[in-house]
């Protein structure tokens, strides 16, 4: 599940209803978190086995992630169903429904990257710049640089001062500063 609040009673109900032996709880958020809980259930399959999910999104946090698992699993001799969108690698069909809908999602992907790179090409000819606002105006910059070479102030005091943080101090006094 994604969230502490969510209440997993619900997959728990259906992994059981589906005949689950044993099930795995995963307490993670975000794309980038560890997954401790998935790396034991994939540590604990074997060949012939069936991995469960109640869906797709509970196994990867991307297209291209959730390929490399499910290919993981089928090196291993390892089927895959998702109970909410009735894929079962288990058989022919499956396997060719659960490619069909990689392959689709993954060239919605590069629609979306290419229309970004169109549109940032678009703005950059028009001369607009991407990327967020300075935050240390050069008037900033040379203020925090007096500061610093007074020798009086923290760095953490020159970033409040400036209304920053230090690390964006750090960039505008350069790297030498960190000693």
């Amino acid at each position: 599940m994604s969230t502490r609040e969510q209440n997993l009673d619900g997959q728990t109900d259906a992994l059981e209803a589906a005949g689950c032996e044993k099930v795995f709880i995963e307490h993670a958020a975000g794309v980038l978190a560890k997954r401790p809980a998935l790396e034991d259930a994939l540590d604990y399959l074997r060949a012939g086995d069936t991995l469960v999910v109640t869906k797709l999104d509970r196994l990867g946090r991307s297209v291209r992630n959730l390929k490399e698992v499910v290919d993981g699993l089928e090196k291993r001799g390892i089927g895959l169903k998702a109970l909410s969108q009735g894929i079962d690698t288990t058989t022919p069909g499956g396997r060719l429904f659960f490619h069909m809908l990689a392959a689709i999602a993954e060239f919605e992907h590069d629609l979306i990257v290419e229309r970004t790179k169109d549109g940032l090409a678009a703005a950059r000819a028009r001369g607009r710049k991407g990327g967020g606002r300075f935050k240390m105006t050069p008037t900033k910059a040379r203020q925090a640089r007096a500061m610093y070479d007074e020798k009086t102030y923290t760095v953490q005091q020159i970033a409040e001062t400036c209304g920053v943080s230090r690390g964006t101090i750090y960039r505008h006094l350069g790297e030498n500063v960190r000693a």
